[in-house]
């Protein structure tokens, strides 16, 4: 995913197909003059849906494509014959995607799995014809229902990356380089604060063919859930992890404050994300000798921990059984 074609965020305007009226008609044949009423019913309004496709990784795709109409339903016939219904429209989008109200903010769906399909705005329903409402009072009805309208509003899609295990921490916490050594993924790595703009994935590999999935996540920032830094932007990916890897390296002043401003971050934003399962990987600890280990270890919090260097390999199997036990609890 290269940084112009991840898009996770789009507002799109959607409208659902109307309703096709109902039909006044009467039954007129060579040797029947008075049949009665026939109209038939109006069709219904196209559907608009989401479809969660497991092939798609960003919401590129409706970035240029903000408006999204349904078919209308058409008018009913004769001899009773329902007008045809409108087009559905299916959007497909990424798996982790939430459709909310533009308005309102109320939230209308998400799509969790591949092939998920959720209506997001219903068309008009069809008028019914005259023949419905003959009766024994009214043999000869000369009206019909019209169809319903259509719905039509502004909708919000939000991308929120589907991942095992999330890495949290500040910028050039080495998230990116642990990433590229335990997977395939090759995300943008150099030695200045938010190189990674985007989130990147990466399966990782583990033993007896095992496997899970790995997120990158931009680096948070104190006053993060303020929208300071990329702010709000990133925080929302957290939140779909299965648990968090926070990342603080092993040179840091203070590397419990460091913890701590990154919990806080997370806790201002959403307090459910403190419920998730978490572990901390001390990085870059090729960077201090021995002593300094043992000093930083007696006051690390009280969560699974490990040290580790992206660079020498040293501590990462260890972080892969430590993660996948977690994960697997």
């Amino acid at each position: 995913m290269s940084n112009s074609n991840f898009v996770d965020y789009v507002k799109i305007f959607c409208r659902s197909g109307k309703g096709g009226a109902g039909s006044v008609h009467f039954r007129r044949e060579k040797f029947v003059p008075k049949g009665g009423p026939d109209g038939g019913d109006g069709g219904r309004g196209g559907h608009i849906y989401l479809k969660g496709n497991a092939q798609l990784w960003t919401l590129l795709h409706l970035k240029y494509k903000r408006h999204i109409f349904a078919g209308n339903g058409q008018p009913g016939g004769g001899m009773r014959s329902t007008g045809k219904n409108g087009e559905d429209i299916y959007i497909e989008v990424p798996i982790g995607t939430v459709a909310k109200n533009a308005e309102t903010g109320e939230v209308l769906t998400e799509i969790t799995e591949d092939g998920q399909v959720e209506m997001i705005m219903k068309g008009g329903r069809g008028g019914l014809g005259n023949w419905h409402f003959r009766s024994a009072t009214m043999q000869t009805p000369k009206f019909a229902q019209p169809g319903e309208p259509e719905e039509e509003g502004y909708i919000i899609l939000e991308l929120k990356i589907l991942a095992d295990v999330g890495l949290v921490g500040f910028p050039n916490a080495g998230k990116s380089t642990l990433l590229s050594v335990v997977s395939a993924a090759k995300p943008k790595i150099a030695d200045y604060p938010f190189t990674t703009l985007v989130p990147n994935l990466g399966i990782v590999s583990y033993r007896d063919h095992k496997s899970f999935v790995m997120a990158d996540i931009p680096g948070i920032i104190e006053g993060a859930h303020e929208g300071k830094g990329l702010g709000l932007r990133f925080l929302r990916h957290i939140e779909r992890n299965s648990m968090l890897l926070f990342m603080v390296p092993a040179d840091s002043e203070d590397i419990n404050a460091q913890y701590d401003i990154l919990v806080n971050e997370l806790k201002m934003y959403n307090p459910e994300l403190l419920d998730k399962k978490r572990a901390l990987a001390i990085t870059k600890c090729d960077l201090v000798d021995e002593q300094a280990r043992k000093d930083i270890a007696k006051h690390l919090p009280e969560i699974p921990s490990v040290f580790i260097s992206s660079v020498t390999g040293e501590g990462i199997d260890k972080l892969k059984d430590m993660l996948w036990n977690s994960l697997n609890e």
